[in-house]
């Protein structure tokens, strides 16, 4: 597993021992990045039950002003935190050990970019993307992307956010939701 571009490009990127965690396949990854290309520089990004925090150091390699990294198992947090020192991307970079939904119930701050990305079979992504549109903690126009199997079909969330479009990559699906602008407070400025 390695960075594909940007400052980091090139690093190998340490994985867990184990079958808890399933790591983005360099398939998905690059099709995911290919989507997101332009949506990344600048941005501050949440990258929730990390595992090895990938997604969010290939952020942060391209150009994202910062990332903060959450997962509940403490040899994942101490995973990520060593990825971080390997790319040297850890002067922009959180790690948060807990319960990525309390962490989610619990949060102060907005987000530009979240990857989801929980155990399959754990019924989290659900309440998870609920509690995202729900608490409404992305910034205008601001993006979540959600992997799961490709057989699932995720529910439509509550405006703003709408579901932007659903790619396929064999046995594994990427949604993609939007959350749309202030256009209707954008109306009654002069």
């Amino acid at each position: 597993m390695r960075v594909i571009t940007g400052s980091a490009r090139g690093r190998r990127l340490k994985e867990l021992e184990g079958l808890e965690t399933r790591p983005t396949t360099d398939r998905v990854k690059e099709g995911l990045f290919n989507i997101l290309q332009c949506d990344i520089e600048g941005r501050r990004v949440l990258d929730l039950f990390a595992g090895t925090g990938q997604l969010g150091i290939e952020c942060l390699s391209r150009g994202a002003a910062s990332a903060v990294f959450v997962d509940r198992r403490a040899d994942a947090v101490r995973l990520v935190r060593e990825n971080l020192e390997i790319t040297g991307l850890q002067d922009r970079a959180r790690v948060v050990q807990g319960d990525a939904v309390e962490y989610l119930r619990t949060l102060r701050e907005k987000f530009d970019l979240v990857f989801l990305d929980p155990p399959y079979q754990a019924g989290l992504r659900e309440p998870a993307v609920e509690i995202l549109t729900g608490f409404d903690i992305l910034n205008p126009h601001g993006i979540i992307v959600a992997e799961h199997p490709a057989d699932t079909v995720l529910a439509p969330p509550q405006a703003p956010y709408q579901i932007r479009r659903t790619y396929r990559y064999g046995k594994i699906g990427l949604t993609v939701f939007r959350r749309g602008g202030n256009e209707e407070n954008e109306e009654l400025l002069p």
